[in-house]
């Protein structure tokens, strides 16, 4: 195994992602911009940054150790420790997608290399980068020093592959040879069948990390050891609760009495560990949980590969040696992300790896290969997808750097949606507590689960969307994408730079297509479970939790929600006529109000059941002048359609209207529709009782007021306007979805008083003296 760890510690040496490692889960990219500066082991020595006043050879003929020198001084610049080795990768080292441009550019300005941005992507290493230069010129290559001293882990012939393959040749033949290092990995015992009690936790400052971190905590009674990226203990640790906090968990005292938290990082050997602690997790842990991984759609295999693969295969050694224990590992349903693929089942075979186009994708289907033939030396392995990871349903908490957190601002922004099969998206705190609920229950460990929730339709989108306000348009991909980059274009939005970039990636694109295309998942087994352990069943991720996570969306700016202000989705007129007079006196002054009803969203009404009012009020006793509505709101069964007892009025509507005069008077009205048994319901839908009065005093005057019958119908069903944006059938829609639901809430109200009145004249024991009850 020394072996084996001698050659990742080579190949780990060679890479170090940066602040994307520990986002475990989630389909995202890196924010390279964050990365912090880190060390690299055992790389090759580094070549300077050439002085302002050199300038690179000019193009020409060269061998590749001679070009791959000058494009690592030219990359150097771009990185923060202002050098790159010839086999080092430039994201690894700190580089940006910002800098991967400017490289580009670089290159064939100053040494007459051109590169393609995507090559760049698919592997950045100076070396690589040369040597594809040199091969498309026909240019002999003669192999550096740097990659004789230190080869490849294990050595693989090329492969071929054939006309369909969308992968690199070069890719593939190091996929096969990191397979092949599971095959070195020890021969291990089963571990003894109980509920872990000490948990090795990677990623628990990413997103679901995070979450299962808590969940851990919560459900369970391990001591979790959290292995976070940092230079020390005290950094790890202040890393840790920072990243709890920003995703609204607790950073409590009794979060940390119960966790270890251990500097560390998976791509070098032993974790970065010393070898006395090594020994001591290997002997006292009980449960190894991976789920840190490199999380960036535009970077190739070899760029993502220590961190995704080798990374995995050191936990795994570790899961291994000493005391035997299950690895649990957070996989993705990317590893069926094939074109054309028929089914995504838990046991289905999964996608053909010439076929998969991302170097994320390929990373995470070699990982769970490779664990796959470490059950063959004993190890139990539990294989966890989860599919896109959402916003928690309750708090709203998201990942800025998902990609389909960007894709969902950009639905919400531009009203547009690509055609697309399914969605296979559950929300994070769903997938968190049942990969932990997996975790704990020994009778789950050493299957596959598939983590995606209920697989959302265009259809169920659309309608989830709309019900929140965000009326969309459906376009097909390649529209959609021309649009929403000449609206990115137009208007740039710094938070969504990555989403350009993804759009205008040929590799990213391919992705898409296969994810756009794709079947549904289905989680039988994981049902199952959740079903046996009686948790909250797998539910659509629908309108609630996408409204929850688009609000912190547009807290953060990326996104924006229909506001008050905004032109509504729906309105109706409603004008009313009474009297009032001073309080507990006859009615004598004539009332009106003209008024303006209006919902910004379905989400409003169901949520807050709240109607937004504008318009006028017209009281002489007040003012001589109408007073303006400067705020209105109108709560629909406000006593959560509770009947009051016996007879007593029960309340349908409370208004809530503040006013202003023409002089800077400010003034209140507060009116309620009131349900009674065995009284004029026509009359009782139209009525309201009103009471004004002075701001900050009370109540000066009180009437009623009514709508007219023959204006009812005309101005609140017949009356009723939708947003002109939407097409004609939106429409439609729209007012039937309004009348369905207020009819049905105004039903319950009336509903209550009624059986109570039916009750009590059926009961005629309440109408029977004792003598008669015993007669």
């Amino acid at each position: 195994m020394r072996e084996m760890n001698e050659n990742m510690s080579a190949a780990a040496g060679r890479r170090a992602t940066e602040e994307a490692i520990e986002r475990g889960g989630g389909v995202g990219l890196t924010v390279s911009e964050l990365l912090a500066k880190v060390q690299v082991k055992g790389v090759a020595e580094a070549v300077a940054p050439p002085s302002p006043a050199h300038r690179a050879p000019s193009p020409g003929p060269r061998d590749l150790t001679e070009l791959a020198t000058a494009v690592a001084a030219v990359a150097g610049r771009y990185v923060p420790a202002g050098r790159l080795a010839l086999d080092a990768d430039f994201f690894d080292a700190g580089g940006t997608s910002v800098n991967a441009v400017e490289l580009v550019s670089a290159l064939e300005g100053e040494l007459g290399v051109a590169v393609d941005l995507d090559e760049v992507f698919a592997d950045a290493r100076p070396v690589a980068l040369a040597k594809r230069h040199l091969a498309s010129t026909g240019a002999a290559i003669a192999v550096p020093e740097t990659e004789a001293v230190q080869p490849p882990p294990v050595a693989a012939a090329p492969v071929t592959t054939p006309p369909d393959s969308t992968a690199r040749p070069e890719d593939l033949t190091q996929i096969l040879a990191d397979l092949a290092l599971a095959d070195r990995l020890p021969f291990t015992a089963s571990p003894e069948p109980l509920p872990p009690r000490r948990v090795l936790l990677t990623g628990a400052t990413g997103f679901l990390g995070s979450h299962m971190l808590l969940d851990l905590l919560r459900h369970s009674d391990a001591h979790v050891y959290c292995l976070v990226r940092a230079a020390d203990e005290e950094a790890a640790t202040t890393r840790l609760g920072e990243a709890l906090k920003s995703y609204s968990l607790p950073w409590s005292s009794e979060v940390r009495r119960r966790i270890t938290v251990l500097p560390g990082d998976i791509r070098h050997p032993h974790l970065g560990l010393s070898d006395d602690t090594w020994h001591t997790l290997a002997h006292e842990l009980d449960s190894v949980v991976s789920v840190a991984a490199a999380v960036d759609f535009l970077r190739g295999y070899q760029s993502l590969r220590t961190s995704n693969v080798l990374g995995a295969l050191t936990l795994a050694e570790l899961a291994a040696t000493g005391r035997p224990k299950p690895l649990h590992h957070i996989s993705s349903i990317a590893v069926f992300n094939e074109v054309g693929i028929p089914s995504m089942g838990e046991d289905d075979p999964l996608a053909h790896i010439d076929r998969l186009v991302a170097g994320y994708d390929q990373t995470k289907w070699a990982a769970e290969v490779a664990l796959r033939r470490a059950r063959d030396h004993g190890l139990v392995v539990t294989a966890l997808r989860p599919g896109g990871i959402g916003g928690h349903s309750r708090t709203g908490a998201y990942n800025p750097q998902d990609l389909s957190s960007g894709l969902i601002s950009a639905f919400g922004r531009f009203r547009t949606v690509p055609a697309f099969r399914y969605l296979n998206a559950a929300p994070v705190d769903w997938v968190s507590r049942v990969a932990v609920a997996a975790i704990c229950e020994p009778d789950a460990w050493g299957f596959d689960y598939n983590l995606t929730g209920v697989p959302n339709t265009l259809d169920d989108v659309v309608r989830d969307m709309a019900f929140g306000g965000m009326h969309v348009r459906v376009q097909d991909w390649d529209e959609w994408r021309t649009d929403a980059l000449a609206r990115l274009e137009a208007d740039p939005i710094p938070e969504l730079a990555f989403l350009s970039r993804v759009l205008q990636s040929p590799t990213a694109l391919k992705l898409c297509e296969a994810t756009l295309k794709g079947p549904a998942a289905v989680a039988e087994r994981t049902n199952t479970l959740v079903e046996a352990l009686g948790l909250p069943p797998a539910a659509r991720y629908d309108a609630r939790a996408q409204v929850k996570t688009f609000e912190a969306l547009a807290h953060d700016g990326l996104a924006r929600l229909p506001q008050k202000d905004d032109q509504p989705y729906l309105w109706f007129t409603e004008t009313t006529t009474g009297g009032v007079g001073p309080v507990a006196g006859t009615p004598d002054t004539p009332c009106s109000m003209a008024l303006t009803l209006s919902i910004a969203s379905m989400h409003q009404l169901v949520s807050e059941r709240r109607v937004d009012v504008r318009g006028e009020v017209t009281c002489p006793a007040l003012h001589h002048e109408p007073l303006t509505v400067a705020r209105g709101d109108i709560w629909i069964r406000p006593d959560e359609g509770i009947p009051h007892q016996h007879g007593l009025r029960h309340q349908l509507l409370r208004y809530r209207l503040e006013l202003t005069d023409a002089d800077g008077g400010r003034w209140w009205l507060e009116g309620h529709k009131y349900a009674r048994a065995r009284r004029d319901v026509w009359r009782q839908t139209r009525a309201l009782t009103v009471e004004l009065g002075r701001e900050g005093e009370p109540a000066s005057l009180t009437g009623e007021v009514v709508v007219p019958a023959n204006s009812y119908v005309r101005d609140q069903i017949d009356g009723i306007k939708v947003d002109p944006r939407l097409t004609s059938q939106e429409k439609r829609a729209a007012k039937l979805t309004w009348l369905a639901w207020f009819g049905l809430e105004m039903g319950r109200g009336l509903l209550g008083p009624f059986a109570r009145a039916a009750a009590d004249l059926l009961d005629l024991r309440r109408t029977q003296t004792p003598t008669e009850h015993h007669r």
